[in-house]
């Protein structure tokens, strides 16, 4: 293979997605309404746990931390679209490269966690509610929602380091809407056999094991609740595992879609949109998912304002 030098001098192209011009506005419209949303959305969560102490709970503090990762989440490729769709200037620089696939990496690798936290704290509520409160202590939950951190910084430095060693030839158009790990592989002129091995390891690893493990909470939190005698204990046990639920499904349909269906000449436009409703439409829906029918955000919500309305008034 021709190996090509000072890779970091490197200019990527971003392809992105092709519009016409009033398509591209209104793509640019939708694109900044859903990063300005997800950002006041999760932002809002995230304050609100903070100040609340009646949100001081581990539920509410694995959301806290859920909604954080989807700031970071989003904020690591939108804002680069909305330049690309604004100014039409689609080239990005190699550091500019290597940080976007860094900062995706890790909130990524963080969200599949979390939501794994997260199960495992619904686990606990509903199949063992006479221990939840020792089971879940302080320090359990800080360790819950630490590690996540933690192994996704890991997973995310090694993914930078073993990219960042590829030699690239100019120019090199990434056929994608941000700088996508496995589309940066498919264009080195490196030998990427043994990287791309990891990353397939990775993904079967930091996505398919929390899929597993959160399946298998539900699967003893359902038998918990079907032994429940009474409706109306059902009915609430359900509740409470509803918003979770959903933002699993959400955050999983499409990468099982994804990397499920076959690979073909002319699906890349779908799977940029298939990347686009898991990258910034589910961390959008989020924050909905969670305050919707959710007394506790909604008097979370109260408290601040009557306090905010006591302090104008003094």
């Amino acid at each position: 293979m021709e190996e090509c030098h000072n890779s970091t001098e490197n200019m990527f192209y971003i392809s992105a997605f092709s519009f016409t011009q009033t398509g591209q506005c209104l793509f640019f419209t939708a694109v900044l309404m859903m990063y300005l949303m997800t950002i006041l959305g999760n932002m809002t969560i995230a304050v609100l746990v903070c100040l609340v102490p009646q949100l001081h709970t581990p539920m509410y503090f694995f959301l806290s931390n859920l909604a954080i990762s989807d700031v970071i989440y989003v904020s690591a490729t939108l804002p680069q679209l909305l330049s690309i769709l604004l100014t039409l200037d689609h080239w990005m620089s190699f550091s500019a490269c290597m940080t976007q696939v860094y900062f995706f990496s890790l909130s990524a690798g963080c969200d599949v966690f979390l939501l794994t936290s997260m199960s495992y704290d619904r686990y606990m509520a509903i199949c063992k509610p006479l221990q939840y409160s020792l089971l879940m202590s302080k320090d359990v939950c800080l360790s819950l929602a630490l590690s996540p951190w933690l192994i996704s910084i890991t997973n995310a430095t090694v993914i930078v380091l073993a990219t960042s060693l590829l030699s690239f030839c100019l120019p090199q158009n990434v056929d994608h809407f941000f700088c996508d790990q496995k589309e940066l592989y498919a264009i080195t002129s490196s030998d990427a056999r043994s990287r791309y091995i990891l990353m397939l390891c990775q993904d079967a690893l930091l996505v398919s094991v929390p899929f597993l493990l959160i399946m298998t909470s539900y699967v003893f939190i359902i038998s918990t609740v079907l032994k429940i005698r009474s409706s109306e204990g059902r009915l609430k046990a359900y509740s409470s595992c509803t918003s979770h639920l959903t933002t699993v499904i959400l955050f999983y349909a499409p990468i099982i879609i994804l990397y499920g269906k076959p690979d073909s000449e002319g699906s890349k436009e779908l799977d940029k949109l298939l990347t686009l409703l898991y990258t910034a439409v589910v961390p959008m829906l989020n924050p909905f998912v969670y305050s919707l029918r959710n007394k506790d955000i909604f008097n979370a919500i109260k408290n601040i304002k009557s306090k905010w309305n006591m302090i104008y008034i003094k």
